[in-house]
């Protein structure tokens, strides 16, 4: 599971992804910077993680993460192969969710590609892009469902009304995560698409220093232009955030961060915030030899989080061991919170909650 990073170019994206990984994609003040996607594996930032090494004192710690790929920045014309449209377009793809970063500040020394600072317009001009090769995508399949609608099919008659309502909606710039579809229809009809515009959404407006906490009219142009998306907006001043990583000092963070009116780093915010966005969750194993942070899809069942770990965990999955994190918190122990009979007893229908902490007993 990844998540792009995306935007018009030189908003900050490299800048960005540098931020969130170790790995130093290039960053300079000229579009089409960033030609191959970078990809970069990033610790999820957990406080639980902190209070599960204090209690346990184990020998090492794993975190959960995610990935986020840098993805070359797009122009008009880019769903007709300008600039390098057909490469970004295909580097979306084969992603699970969108971050669109939008230029929220006004600097005279950095190029902006449209000569002007409006993150409205850049976001629908990306926007247009994508529901154009959506509409490629969807009229390539609607000819395939005319035919088999036209011999009876009740299936293909169903799935040509739902089409038609989704080209309806490109056509009048409306992008798929927008339109009203009922939730079996989109999973039976649109997910297997892949449709660009139908992928989850985080935007990042990219401010200045003084605008980090508080956000300013630009920020609040960009919630009012996508309040009907179900999308989250989240503030970020990139360059700010590159500045502070550069500080070895955790004390001199915090006071640069205080400094802003913020608790903590946006970066950290951010890739939260791309967990969610990807349905992800965690739950959590814990012992002398390794307190770990495992990466599951909300909704999974048991023996599917039992998976993560090995297969045959999953094949020969018998029954699941629950202590929530506050319980364990709260008593100190596993030892502890089972003589308070708070250890619960799960078998293979039991949905896992974040936060959990599991031990599986298996049999191959």
């Amino acid at each position: 599971m990844k998540a792009g990073i995306v935007g018009l170019p030189n908003v900050g994206k490299s800048t960005l992804f540098n931020c969130l990984s170790n790995a130093k994609a290039q960053s300079a003040n000229f579009p089409f910077c960033t030609i191959e996607p970078n990809i970069g594996v990033v610790n999820v930032p957990d406080l639980r993680l902190e209070k599960l090494e204090e209690l346990v004192n184990p020998e090492k710690v794993v975190p959960a993460t995610v990935e986020i790929v840098d993805i070359a920045g797009l122009v008009k014309g880019a769903s007709k192969g300008e600039g390098l449209g057909n490469k970004f377009l295909g580097n979306i793809r084969e992603t699970d969710a969108i971050i669109h970063v939008l230029r929220c500040f006004d600097n005279d020394n950095i190029i902006h590609v449209d000569n002007s600072v409006d993150p409205v317009r850049d976001k629908e001009t990306i926007d247009v892009e994508l529901q154009i090769k959506d509409l490629e995508s969807i009229q390539k399949r609607l000819e395939k469902v005319k035919k088999a609608a036209r011999t009876g099919d009740k299936n293909a008659q169903k799935e040509l009304d739902v089409l038609t309502k989704v080209v309806n909606g490109l056509e009048g710039f409306n992008s798929v995560r927008s339109i009203d579809l009922r939730e079996d229809d989109r999973e039976e009809f649109i997910k297997p698409l892949q449709l660009l515009t139908d992928k989850p959404i985080l935007y990042v407006c990219n401010v200045d220093e003084s605008s980090a906490a508080k956000g300013n009219t630009y920020v609040d142009a960009v919630r009012e232009a996508v309040k009907n998306e179900n999308a989250e907006v989240i503030v970020l001043a990139v360059a700010t955030e590159a500045d502070i990583i550069e500080l070895e000092e955790y004390e001199e963070r915090q006071m640069f961060l205080e400094d802003l009116g913020l608790e903590e780093p946006g970066a950290s915010v951010l890739i939260r915030a791309a967990y969610k966005l990807l349905n992800l969750q965690t739950y959590f194993t814990a012992g002398v030899k390794e307190v770990r942070a495992w990466t599951i899809n909300i909704g999974d069942t048991a023996p599917q989080a039992a998976g993560v770990i090995h297969t045959d965990f999953e094949k020969g999955f018998i029954r699941a061991e629950v202590i929530k994190y506050d319980d364990f918190v709260h008593y100190g122990s596993e030892v502890k919170v089972r003589e308070a009979g708070k250890l619960g007893i799960e078998g293979k229908e039991y949905i896992v909650q974040d936060g959990d902490m599991m031990n599986f007993r298996f049999n191959v």
